[in-house]
């Protein structure tokens, strides 16, 4: 005990507490208390202007019935299947590239990390130009190319269901820039004397990539597909602003999140909105748990103990 009667781990601990309780604060009161409160409304029937009835599990039942329901959550999980794999493909190609020794590999660096820091909606807009059905530049190099090859006139892209999604999907490939920097940053791990033993061997450069560069940047393949999945089932930004928060046409882009926000913003229909959000969260909790019980034996963590 200290002359002031207080002992100083005591007095450490509550100058912690001290200086921690603005974070402690502002996380229950825009953290907890949120959270809390949405899984409270998801059981009653609350359209801000009236104050929240109970209905029990009315909310979790009508989504049974809800086609706008069903239709959004196919969107997303087909936006996922495509979006995520397909972007941790082209990201790891490029860091594959990128990490060669050649004259000027700053800069290439740089020209392909850009686009991922650009405002996603700047770039949707960009989007929409580059994908005009009429006056895109994308159709303007396509149509006198199918032309000579007798094949009509080129996609519609986001004025045709067909084509929407893909669209939006090929728009995920612009902003790979940060997996691929992750993935470069991976490779510098890689053992140099394990490639060079490998190519003394015989074993060609594909070889080579599958039997120890990707298991060695297994762990980051691992993050950049979770943190990949969990973007692709939020996916709202570029969908509100190439379709005006319609999800057009004909709701082929009416994505999970896009979906949950009209409900909640256009509907007033909070109660159901906070359901949507609840089911969500645990989509979202569910898979990534999966993936995590079904990737030991695929991911490789060097130096980890053999239990």
């Amino acid at each position: 005990m200290t002359r002031a009667g207080i002992d100083p781990q005591r007095r450490a601990l509550i100058l912690g507490l001290l200086f921690c309780l603005p974070v402690i604060v502002g996380l229950l009161i825009f953290m907890a208390y949120p959270v809390l409160a949405s899984l409270f409304y998801s059981f009653t029937r609350y359209s801000v202007m009236k104050p929240p009835e109970w209905t029990g599990l009315a909310n979790y039942r009508h989504l049974a019935h809800d086609e706008l329901f069903w239709k959004s959550l196919a969107n997303t999980g087909y936006f996922a299947a495509l979006a995520v794999p397909l972007g941790i493909i082209v990201a790891l190609g490029l860091a594959l590239l990128l990490n060669m020794k050649v004259r000027g590999q700053a800069l290439y660096r740089t020209f392909f990390f850009v686009p991922s820091i650009v405002p996603l909606v700047a770039s949707s807009v960009l989007w929409i130009w580059l994908f005009n059905p009429q006056n895109g530049a994308i159709n303007a190099l396509l149509r006198p190319l199918l032309s000579s090859l007798g094949m009509g006139e080129p996609p519609g892209w986001f004025a045709d269901p067909a084509w929407s999604k893909p669209a939006i999907v090929l728009w995920s490939l612009w902003g790979v820039g940060g997996s691929m920097v992750i993935f470069l940053a991976a490779l510098q791990d890689v053992p140099a004397e394990l490639q060079e033993a490998a190519e003394v061997d015989g074993a060609r450069a594909w070889h080579r990539i599958r039997h120890i560069t990707i298991p060695f940047i297994s762990p980051q393949i691992l993050f950049v597909f979770i943190m990949g999945l969990i973007g692709a089932f939020q996916f709202f930004t570029p969908a509100y602003v190439m379709t005006r928060g319609t999800g057009g046409p004909v709701d082929s882009t009416l994505f999970y999140s896009l979906y949950l926000f009209n409900v909640a913003f256009s509907d007033f229909k909070m109660g159901y909105a906070c359901a949507l959000a609840w089911i969500l969260f645990l989509l979202i909790v569910g898979c990534t748990i999966l993936i995590f019980k079904t990737s030991a034996r695929y991911v490789y963590y060097a130096g980890e103990e053999e239990r």
